[in-house]
This record gives structure tokens, C-alpha cells and sequence, in this order.
């Protein structure tokens, strides 16, 4: 049997190592800690179903993450005595607004938790191992106690020289530094775009461009900092293309948002919003894979992890494009022309914000053969 869940989260601050924090809500039997969780629906979108029962079980709102993290197991006992085997899959949901009343509210109780305060709290091992690797320091956490970081450094061909030359580099040079402040700037930008196509605020869009051009500035003294830096972590090239590829979604953004604003778009399709929930939760592993860069040998294996997340969302995010273009032309192409050309251009950004994340872990995935 399968089973739909959000996992509903908001991170508090906009630091590269600002905490992440989980919503979990008691279960109506047991009163144990769960994620907000349902039978598959007949007729909806997995991922619109794991929203809506957040919304009814936790009363929280955002954009869900059409590509699960992953799936949990657990056994449920039925009212005819059997106890059967559920597989849960999970979606990540960027919480932007928590109801004061909502259909569960006299069932459930609601609270928010650390990473590793909710992974202790739930009872599933699936989950908490689940719920431990959606931040940087958490996951450090698990993987230093199931051994997985020491089997990492024993595969490593990198030779002792090359990590103690890796720990003298940001003495050296800002790179990292630069490299997880335009990871910031993304991510702030790509909550205001999902701001945006929820509640079609304007101030979203200046937030979008201005977030644009401190990441403009970001790029300009990393390209100084190459030029003048003898010692550089690893290719110029490689440098100049990582930081080229995570501007490129930044851009990208500003594209969309301004041509949201010049056609006076104010609804959003159900696809644009699944697309824009992909750059939320894809530009949050850009955020969390930075800091990783400082130690590519060490974080290898983590960093091919999330590498192949960003490529299998890209890919889902082309199916969803792809769906909503059709609808597009087949209820707006014989009747509303005009309409239909708006909406294919906002989809033409939304793709390639997604195709520049794709690059991007394209790129994290050369430094790491390279230099893991």
C-alpha cells in the first residue's frame, strides 16, 4: 500500500547555515509525532494531494515540490486486526503562511522542530533519516554516526597534501564565501517568485530584481578575486563556469518576473506554480552543496546526492512544461491567442531557471570527479 506526506518546512533567516525547521502534527490515534500524511486520491496530482493535507491536518500553505525527497515505511494496524506495510512517499513543502483555524485543529496538535529535534521525535527510522537530510550541519550529524563520511574518505584517491592545501584556500581567497552568498541570493529570489505566483503582489517582482543585482555584484568580485587570486581551489575555469551557471538561474528569475509584470499576468497556472516549487527546493540544494565545496573529498558522496536530485527535478520539471503548454493551446490557442502567448513566454522562463540548475549541478558534478 502507498500513502502521500508533506513534509512542511521554513528555514529562519537567510544565512547559508540558517536553521531549518520542520512542522509535525500528533497522530489522531496514537497522538505520537507524524508529518501531515494521506491515502493516495483518485483524480489528483500526488504532490497537490501531500499540500492539501497539510492544510487540513497542520493548517500550513506554500508551494509543494512536485519530485518527492524520498519515502519512509511503516506499519499500520486496520480495524479488521490486520497490520499492513505502508510506503509513504514525501514531498517537501515551503511553508509561507500558517492558518489560525483549519480542519483538524480540535484533532491535532501542531508544533515546529529543530531537524534534529523532529527526526528524534518521529518513530520511523526511514523518516528520521529522511528529516536528517534536508539540512547541511544535520546531515553531517547522521552521516558522521552511520559511518558514511569515514567510508567516504577511505574511497578518496585525494592525498593528504591536497586536503591540507584545500584547508589553507579561503585564507587565500573568498571563493567559497562568494559561492554561498550567490547560493543565498538565489534562494531569496526564488521565495519571492513563489510569493509572486501566489498572491501576485508586485513587491515581489522589485524584491526579484534586486536580489538580481546583488548577485550581479557577488559575480563581478568573484571574477576579480580569479584574476588576482595565484592559488585557486580548483580550475579557473571551473570557478568562472559554477558561478556562470548559478547566475544564469538568477537571471533567469529576473526574466520571468519582469515579464510577469509587463503582461500584467496576476493567476498562475496550476503548472507554473508546480514549476516554480521545483526552483524553491532546487535552489535550496544549491544553498546546502556550497559549503560542501570546502571539502570535496570529504563530501563527495553527499554532494553526488543532491546532484542527481537537481537533474531528476530538471527533468520532471520539462514534463510539467511540457503539460501546461498543452493545456495552454488547447483551451486558449482557438480562442485567446494573446493569453496563450503570455503564458508560453512565463513557461519559456520557468524552464529555463529550472535547465540553469541543471547546469549547475552539472558543474558541482565535474568539480567532484575532478577533485573527489
Amino acid at each position: 500500500m502507498r500513502q502521500i506526506a508533506a513534509l512542511p518546512y521554513r528555514t529562519e533567516g537567510i544565512a547559508i547555515d540558517a536553521p531549518v525547521r520542520i512542522m509535525l502534527v500528533t497522530s489522531r490515534e496514537s497522538g505520537r509525532w507524524v508529518i501531515p500524511k494521506g491515502n493516495l486520491p483518485a483524480g489528483v496530482a500526488l504532490h497537490s494531494a501531500a499540500a492539501l493535507e497539510a492544510k487540513e491536518e497542520a493548517g500550513v500553505l506554500g508551494l509543494v515540490c512536485p519530485t518527492p525527497i524520498g519515502s519512509y515505511r511503516y506499519r499500520k494496524k486496520r480495524g479488521n486486526g490486520a497490520s499492513l506495510m505502508i510506503d509513504v512517499d514525501v514531498f517537501p513543502l515551503a511553508v509561507n503562511a500558517e492558518l489560525t483555524a483549519w480542519k483538524e485543529q480540535s484533532q491535532r496538535e501542531r508544533r515546529w522542530f529543530s531537524l534534529a529535534e523532529a527526526a528524534e521525535a518521529v518513530d520511523e527510522e526511514d523518516l528520521r533519516d529522511l528529516i536528517r537530510s534536508f539540512g547541511q550541519s544535520e546531515f553531517k550529524a547522521a552521516t558522521q554516526r552511520t559511518g558514511i563520511l569515514a567510508a567516504v574518505a577511505q574511497k578518496s584517491k585525494v592525498t593528504s597534501m591536497f586536503a591540507w592545501f584545500q584547508r589553507l584556500l579561503p585564507k587565500t581567497g573568498n571563493f567559497f564565501e562568494l559561492f554561498e552568498a550567490h547560493a543565498v541570493t538565489i534562494s531569496a529570489a526564488a521565495e519571492a517568485l513563489s510569493r509572486l505566483v501566489q498572491d501576485g503582489n508586485r513587491d515581489h517582482v522589485r524584491e526579484v530584481i534586486e536580489r538580481e543585482h546583488d548577485a550581479d555584484e557577488i559575480i563581478r568580485e568573484m571574477l576579480r578575486t580569479v584574476r588576482e587570486t595565484f592559488l585557486t581551489p580548483f580550475d579557473r575555469g571551473a570557478i568562472t563556469s559554477l558561478i556562470g551557471s548559478m547566475d544564469d538561474a538568477i537571471d533567469e528569475m529576473q526574466a520571468a518576473v519582469q515579464a510577469i509584470d509587463l503582461y500584467e499576468v496576476t493567476s498562475f497556472e496550476r503548472e507554473m506554480q508546480d514549476m516554480v516549487a521545483i526552483v524553491v527546493d532546487a535552489a535550496r540544494l544549491v544553498v546546502e552543496a556550497m559549503p560542501l565545496l570546502r571539502d570535496v573529498a570529504r563530501h563527495g558522496k553527499r554532494l553526488h546526492e543532491l546532484t542527481e536530485r537537481l537533474v531528476r527535478m530538471e527533468s520532471h520539471a520539462d514534463e510539467i512544461h511540457r503539460a501546461g503548454l498543452k493545456r495552454a493551446f488547447t483551451e486558449l490557442g482557438p480562442v485567446d491567442t494573446l493569453t496563450f502567448s503570455v503564458q508560453r513566454e512565463v513557461y519559456k522562463h520557468l524552464e529555463r531557471i529550472v535547465d540553469a540548475f541543471e547546469d549547475v549541478a552539472n558543474e558541482i558534478d565535474g568539480i567532484v570527479i575532478d577533485h573527489a
